[in-house]
């Protein structure tokens, strides 16, 4: 029997987990992914893009492919499409199972600034001028257009459009993962003085983190949204158990 599984993707995680469940001859495995990155890295197996239309079309999709499990890897702050799967889940009766990757937490020499979003995010900036580094992608750098004193440095993995409406802005196109060594040298090289981040969690984008900390440059860190309480897990590894674990393990395991 082949057991149909959806897992809502855009993260790296949400890649290897697919290439790791796609392995099981019992398994069919399709990735969703919204679309909102232009040039998404291959993925590995069939892969579905664009919207649901919500809890409800995600519910009646989920019934219509016969999907047997759903799967939550998307980024920790995509709280709509997270809510929506819950909501879906419950719709349609089919089991969810989240891919929660642990949030990062200050250490020594770490001089964080906490906020609950990006318009706080722009105003704990101050009303100095401040050479800013923006890491926090495209889909909300408009915010920061309320603090059009600061000079910034923007990073994204497709171009910011349309350009902020501020008078200083320089735009970088790149990919992650970010090594500490990279990440110090480029806030060097642009006298940057202070970091605006999500708390993405993970290794791949936390060089702006300790090389910050290792410069002493202030940290606005962007606090994560609630998430509805699903079962979870907090690596590729576990929630792969936890998949196998849902279905009847392949004879060749000898369970």
């Amino acid at each position: 029997m082949t057991h149909h599984i959806l897992i809502l993707g855009g993260t790296t995680e949400a890649r290897q987990l697919a290439g790791r469940l796609s392995r099981r001859k019992d398994f069919a495995v399709t990735l969703s992914l919204a679309g909102r990155t232009e040039s998404p890295a291959a993925q590995g197996v069939p892969m579905r893009v664009g919207g649901f239309g919500g809890a409800e079309g995600l519910a009646a999709y989920l019934h219509e492919e016969h999907v047997d499990l759903l799967v939550d890897a998307t980024h920790p702050y995509a709280a709509r499409i997270s809510t929506n799967a819950a909501e879906a889940a419950m719709r349609s009766g089919v089991p969810i199972l989240a891919l929660r990757r642990p949030g990062w937490e200050p250490v020594a020499g770490d001089h964080w600034t906490l906020v609950d979003d990006v318009a706080e995010a722009a105003s704990a900036l101050g009303t100095a001028p401040r050479r800013v580094f923006l890491a926090i992608g495209r889909q909300e750098a408009g915010a920061f257009e309320a603090a059009p004193q600061h000079r910034y440095l923007i990073r994204s993995v497709d171009p910011v459009e349309p350009k902020l409406a501020v008078p200083d802005a320089l735009y970088m196109l790149a990919r992650g993962p970010f090594p500490e060594a990279d990440e110090r040298t480029l806030l060097e090289r642009y006298a940057i003085d202070a970091v605006v981040s999500k708390n993405s969690g993970g290794e791949a984008t936390y060089g702006k983190i300790a090389a910050a900390r290792a410069l002493g440059i202030e940290v606005v860190m962007i606090r994560r949204p609630a998430l509805l309480d699903v079962p979870s897990a907090e690596t590729v590894d576990a929630l792969a158990a936890k998949v196998d674990h849902l279905f009847e393990p392949v004879a060749e395991r000898g369970v």
